[in-house]
């Protein structure tokens, strides 16, 4: 029998290994969107609900673009995943409508660029010919689209964001998804808010095509796959739930602050602090010290779960995080040390993004 190997990313040999036909709704499908977004808030653990304001709250709470203070406001992060292999870039994009009510855009693209497609090295003649290997992309992509309000009580905001998923995995294979997430916030008082937000609360469906050549096909027949068939996959809701505060500590501007988030998952028993079926709870927290919205210094600790020793005792693990920010007459660069891919060679990595605000050019002021 002739052997072929072709180089195919995670999501794509998921089906090809499960051939599946009809709907499944697995664990950790669209995991690409569970990543996070802005250094700031990954500094933090990811602890971000219920403080978050800026443009990145498309992503963390629509509700709060609300926080918005200017005409517009820009939000850009790179990443690089599995230690460069893969690439990680996010796009926000705010604009205040009025003291009511905002607008908000992000775009997130998760991809592997230049896979290698040898499933032609070998020839029918049993010849080895590098010239038949090829190249591929696989990518995964988010277009976020939210609208937030102020309710008529006083310090509550309703969020809701609209999302479009599109995967592909070179001509091979591709998917597009649709989900809703809905999310709250309120400040209580001028120290304590509170945040909540249902992503997929419809549950995010992915319908997946693929195109497979008769080549292509023998080569998984001959080396003992299944060859895939279109099919829908299923994201189903997650609540997280989250409580900030902020208080001052000196009279010459230094604050600190926090917020712990619960994240609540209804696809079965998951590795976490509280693990049961359907229902699983994964908390994870963060602080920061500021001083006068200029200088911010962050740390955060997220991925608590017990794992199994050699010896089969069981380990309590968890991942620190830190991160630095600063800010310069509307221009933020924030920094933070943490591990974005848990099976990358390099256990951290070094991420940066940049946040802008503008105000309304004076063209259009009146």
């Amino acid at each position: 029998m002739r052997f072929k190997v072709i180089i195919l990313l995670l999501p794509f040999y998921f089906f090809i290994a499960k051939g599946q036909e009809s709907t499944i709704a697995p664990k950790y499908s669209n995991e690409f969107l569970a990543i996070g977004v802005g250094a700031d808030a990954l500094g933090m653990g990811n602890a971000f609900v219920a403080q978050t304001s800026g443009a990145s709250a498309s992503y963390w709470n629509p509700a709060g673009l609300i926080g918005v203070n200017k005409w517009l406001e820009v939000n850009f992060m790179h990443a690089e995943y599995f230690a460069g292999i893969a690439k990680y870039d996010q796009l926000s994009i705010a604009h205040v409508i009025n003291d009511k009510s905002a607008l908000g855009f992000t775009a997130i693209r998760f991809g592997v660029d230049d896979i290698p497609n040898t499933t032609q090295l070998i020839d029918n003649s049993g010849n080895i010919n590098y010239d038949n290997v090829s190249s591929f992309s696989a990518g995964d992509y988010a277009f976020l689209f939210s609208y937030a309000r102020k309710l008529p009580i006083k310090g509550m905001t309703l969020g809701a964001t609209s999302k479009i998923v599109y995967r592909q995995v070179g001509k091979f294979a591709r998917s597009w998804g649709f989900g809703i997430d809905a999310g709250w916030q309120y400040q209580v008082n001028s120290q304590w808010k509170l945040g909540a937000i249902l992503r997929d609360a419809t549950s995010t469906f992915n319908a997946w095509t693929f195109s497979l050549d008769e080549d292509i096909k023998n080569v998984f027949l001959n080396t003992g796959n299944e060859i895939p068939k279109n099919g829908l996959e299923l994201t189903l809701p997650k609540m997280i739930l989250g409580v900030a505060g902020n208080f001052p500590i000196s009279k010459k501007g230094f604050t600190a602050g926090g917020e712990i988030d619960f994240d609540i998952t209804t696809d079965g028993r998951r590795n976490t602090v509280i693990s049961a079926n359907p229902f699983s709870i994964d908390p994870h927290a963060g602080i920061q010290i500021a001083y006068k919205d200029l200088v911010n210094v962050r740390a955060g600790i997220t991925n608590l779960q017990y794992t199994n020793e050699l010896n089969n005792t069981k380990r309590f693990n968890l991942q620190p995080n830190i991160g630095l920010g600063i800010a310069i007459k509307g221009f933020y660069l924030d920094y933070a040390f943490t591990d974005i891919g848990d099976a990358s060679v390099a256990l951290y990595s070094h991420i940066i993004s940049m946040r802008l605000k503008l105000d309304k050019p004076k063209s259009q002021k009146k």
